[in-house]
């Protein structure tokens, strides 16, 4: 009775201290929490708008959970594109996620059966919240990392759902709701802009991208953009490292 009692105790336990990490963790996601649901709710529109129910938009957010890549998808499904136009999409929209991967291998590597998770759910702003916030006192980066990560996909299949149900029973003009996407990276750039202690990196991302998308055009752009951007930031990484010495 003993043994049972002990063993119960710290699975009760664990399950406060997860919800103390929830509770700890849940603030700094409040800004995600607004876009994404905006944003779920908007491509849960557009999903139910190409004749896609609830049920598809359920799925879609909890095993693809790409953003912009599921609002690509919706273009896609309605125009009848074939399963290699959808991959080949795909990838290279969400190409700018191998660079995230590779500044992650370290904080990832001791997090043991949370990886795999981790690596599924690491969308742009997972992974600005990630870089850009500190870890709440008391709570292991781990836990920090699997909850923020947890959260925010809550919050997208929310919003999704909500959107398609709402979009089932009254009808909306869709025209534009997409842009929300970039209103929300737009606003989560300035963020770590103003948070940064070197502005170099942005200048490099702003500078690479527009003189890829003049020479390259609107459709081409984003893989020259991130090959440029990786040479220039390891070319300046000594740079940015560099210590200050004090006077």
């Amino acid at each position: 009775m003993t043994l049972f009692s002990t063993e119960r105790q710290k699975r009760d336990d664990k399950g406060i201290i997860q919800i103390k990490v929830l509770r700890a963790v849940f603030p700094l996601t409040v800004p995600v929490m607004a876009g994404y649901i905006a944003l779920g709710i908007a491509y849960g529109l557009l999903m139910s708008s190409a004749g896609l129910g609830v049920v598809w938009t359920l799925l879609m957010s909890l095993f693809i959970y790409g953003g912009s890549g599921q609002f690509l998808a919706v273009s896609l499904i309605s125009g009848g594109a074939t399963l290699v136009q959808v991959a080949l999409l795909t990838l290279v929209l969400h190409f700018r996620h191998l660079f995230y991967g590779l500044s992650l291998i370290t904080q990832f590597r001791d997090t043991g059966w949370r990886k795999t998770y981790l690596i599924f759910g690491l969308t742009d702003e997972t992974y600005a919240l990630l870089t850009a916030s500190q870890v709440p006192a008391g709570v292991a980066p781990p836990d920090f990392y699997f909850a923020v990560t947890l959260l925010d996909q809550i919050y997208w299949v929310v919003g999704s759902v909500l959107g398609c149900t709402v979009g089932s029973l009254i009808t909306f003009n869709t025209a534009g709701v997409d842009f929300a996407m970039t209103a929300l990276f737009v606003v989560l750039l300035a963020d770590q802009v103003k948070k940064a202690e070197h502005r170099l990196p942005a200048a490099i991302g702003l500078g690479c991208s527009l003189l890829s998308l003049f020479f390259f055009g609107a459709g081409n752009f984003l893989i020259p953009a991130l090959a440029a951007i990786t040479l220039l930031l390891l070319v300046s990484r000594p740079r940015l490292e560099r210590k200050v010495s004090p006077p």
